[in-house]
């Protein structure tokens, strides 16, 4: 009888909980800014690319909350000849899964500023390459640049990710940066990983 009371009060409990437990939708979308990174990598250039998906947030207490979603992203790296007046970018597109933890500051009646900080898993969808001298340019291997050869990439990444956002009521405005912690590279002695900023907006409804 003792454990069937302690039983019910747990379930009560977690009703509660989810019951206070506040869950938003919304959708997000903005601006990358990506390149590799790895040991014999040094380009600074920045390619520019974006990002789209579907966003949740579950606020399982006062200021407090799990930030997730699906998105649709671009990385990859651009690099830049400027005597020969030539380019070369390379575009790797992913489904993206990020898991935070939100910490939520209120600075005044439906304004906040939010800390988020976790991992993300992302898997590769396809892509492409473009190269470009003067006037003449081209772009191929759409569909695969993403592959077990030593030219392609592997599929699956993860990192970590950090950012600072604000929300003003449902509007959603967020800055953050990812740093991939899997090697992508085929090539037996490569070290190739993602790293992307990003500036977005969103809306929860």
């Amino acid at each position: 009888m003792k454990k069937m009371r302690l039983s019910l009060i747990a379930a009560m409990l977690v009703l509660v909980t989810a019951a206070s437990a506040q869950a938003n939708l919304g959708v997000k979308g903005g601006v990358n800014m990506s390149n590799f990174y790895g040991d014999e990598l040094d380009d600074k250039n920045v390619k520019i690319g974006f990002h789209v998906g579907l966003a949740a947030d579950y606020e399982f207490m006062y200021n407090s909350a799990i930030q997730t979603g699906l998105f649709f992203t671009t990385k990859g790296f651009k690099t830049e000849n400027v005597d020969l007046d030539a380019e070369y970018t390379e575009n790797l597109m992913y489904l993206q899964l990020p898991v935070h933890y939100a910490y939520k500051l209120d600075v005044s009646p439906g304004t906040r500023i939010v800390f988020h900080a976790g991992p993300y898993a992302a898997y590769g969808v396809g892509g492409s390459r473009k190269a470009s001298v003067g006037n003449i340019s081209g772009e191929w291997d759409v569909d695969k640049i993403f592959g077990d050869g030593n030219r392609q990439y592997k599929p699956f990444d993860a990192g970590l990710g950090l950012g600072v956002g604000a929300e003003f009521g449902q509007i959603i405005f967020d800055l953050g940066w990812d740093v991939g912690l899997v090697n992508i590279s085929n090539v037996s002695d490569g070290n190739i990983k993602n790293q992307n900023a990003y500036l977005s907006v969103g809306y929860n409804f």
